[in-house]
């Protein structure tokens, strides 16, 4: 028989030793991403209908440009959490993992094409602005 103290049970954060950390991440990040997102609505719903040529150099632009990563690195790390809670819960064993993998997976991968495509469209927006010097 274990005597814990009251001290004792509380060390640890919880059953799954990360139950705080996990949820105020989840609450910034949820924060966050009420105030990015309103705002890349109102950035992604200006450049609806531009040409190709209009959007890299757009898009190339900073705030644009660092709303739609920090939209993209924020959502995607956001999902992945939630995504982890709700496998957690409903799944078991090797598929619980099998698919807390994919998730984190799925978000990285997003994450690294949205940052992949901004950048060459920053690098193109570039290229072109020096040509027409």
């Amino acid at each position: 028989m274990r005597y814990l103290t009251d001290r004792k049970r509380a060390v640890g954060k919880g059953a799954s030793g990360s139950g705080t950390e996990h949820f105020w991440w989840m609450t910034m990040s949820s924060v966050a991403l009420a105030f990015l997102v309103p705002a890349f609505i109102f950035v992604f719903g200006h450049a609806i209908g531009m040409d190709q040529a209009q959007l890299q150099a757009y898009f190339a632009r900073p705030f644009p440009a660092i709303l739609t990563a920090l939209v993209t690195i924020v959502g995607m790390r956001h999902f992945a959490k939630g995504a982890q809670v709700m496998l957690e819960d409903y799944t078991q064993g090797s598929l619980r993992k099998g698919l807390v993998i994919f998730v984190y997976s799925l978000s990285w991968l997003i994450s690294a094409l949205v940052l992949y495509a901004l950048a060459k469209m920053m690098f193109l927006a570039a290229a072109a602005q020096q040509i027409t010097n």
